[in-house]
C-alpha cells in the first residue's frame, strides 16, 4: 500500500468509527469537501501535511496517533 493509500484509508477508517461523516469534517474542521472527498478516495497523488493537521485537529486526534496505526507499516516506495 502506498503511503496517499493508507492515509485516505485511516481518514475514512476514523470516520466510520466515530460515525462522523465527510461534511462534518468540511464543516467543523474547514478542509474542503472536495479535499476530503479526494483524500478518502485516494485521487490525490499527494496529500498536504496541513490538510492532515486539519483532519487530525478535527477529529481531536495528534498526527502521532493518527500515524502510529498499522496501516503505515511496511509502505511500498
Amino acid at each position: 500500500m502506498k503511503l496517499v493509500e493508507a492515509i485516505g484509508k485511516r481518514v475514512e477508517n476514523l470516520l466510520k468509527e466515530r460515525g462522523i461523516s465527510q461534511y462534518y469534517l468540511f464543516k467543523n474542521g474547514g478542509v474542503p469537501r472536495t479535499t476530503i472527498n479526494d483524500v478518502v478516495n485516494v485521487r490525490k497523488k499527494r496529500v498536504s501535511t496541513d490538510t492532515i493537521y486539519q483532519i487530525c485537529s478535527t477529529l481531536g486526534l495528534t498526527l502521532e496517533e493518527f500515524f502510529a496505526d498499522s496501516l503505515f507499516k511496511d509502505l511500498d516506495d
